[in-house]
């Protein structure tokens, strides 16, 4: 891990960063695994707690009972130091078993890449960000990903099916450089991003959701595919019916 982006990691899981930092970060952790782990395991923990139901509501009429119950000039009750210590001692070692089973949790891979492809989506959005090469024409565009990464992705124009071809660009998708194919739907962008496929990665289509944003997971031809977009699921499945 950079140690400069070290610190920053922190305030951009708490959405506490600036744009210009953001930005700049988003930018490395395409090119540092160890950061993007590091990323990875904030976020991982905090689904874990979410998700482990530990808040509870207090059944009603409680705070009237403990009201009444209370002597009408409260008594200030010192609690020993040795108490406090172990209090302190039994806080450190439930914290301690928290790490050590969150470390041993499989990894939810399929909703983390979820957040990655929509996270790249939103930031390809930014002024600037959508393209690498600006073209129409698939034997522009396909040619120009030559020799920038380790595989040929299936660049096809569906301008006559009313998904025009806008370009591509280079991405990092799980973990490893991609190849994302720009399309427009009226005002709608669409990113599919292309890498060669996973013997981990699951096979089947699917269809999911996340702020906002519709996303559809495929494979075909040895190719994993993932189409993200805020158009809507039927027009979106079109172009994914398309390219199958």
């Amino acid at each position: 891990m950079a140690d400069q982006f070290a610190p920053l990691l922190h305030a951009y899981f708490d959405n506490e960063l600036d744009l210009v930092h953001s930005l700049e970060l988003e930018e490395h952790l395409k090119r540092c695994p160890d950061c993007a782990q590091e990323l990875w395991s904030y976020q991982t923990l905090r689904k874990s707690f979410r998700d482990a139901n530990l808040y509870h509501r207090a059944p009603e009429g409680l705070e009237a009972r403990i009201r009444a119950a209370l002597p009408k000039e409260p008594r200030v009750v010192e609690m020993p130091r040795r108490r406090f210590l172990n209090w302190a001692a039994v806080a450190a070692a439930i914290a301690v078993l928290l790490v050590i089973t969150w470390r041993s949790l499989p990894r939810p891979q399929t909703d983390f890449l979820a957040q990655e492809v929509v996270a790249s989506h939103i930031r390809s959005l930014q002024p600037g960000h959508l393209l690498d090469v600006q073209s129409s024409d698939q034997h522009t565009v396909k040619p120009w990903f030559d020799g920038k990464i380790d595989f040929a992705p299936p660049v096809k124009d569906f301008v006559e099916e009313g998904f025009p071809l806008v370009g591509g660009r280079l991405d990092y998708i799980d973990h490893r450089p991609a190849a994302a194919l720009v399309y427009q739907r009226n005002k709608h962008f669409i990113n599919v991003y292309v890498w060669p496929e996973s013997e981990q990665r699951v096979k089947e289509q699917r269809v999911t959701a996340l702020e906002g944003y519709n996303i559809v997971f495929w494979e075909r031809g040895g190719m994993y595919f993932c189409a993200v977009s805020d158009l809507n699921t039927g027009e979106l499945g079109q172009l994914v019916h398309l390219f199958q």
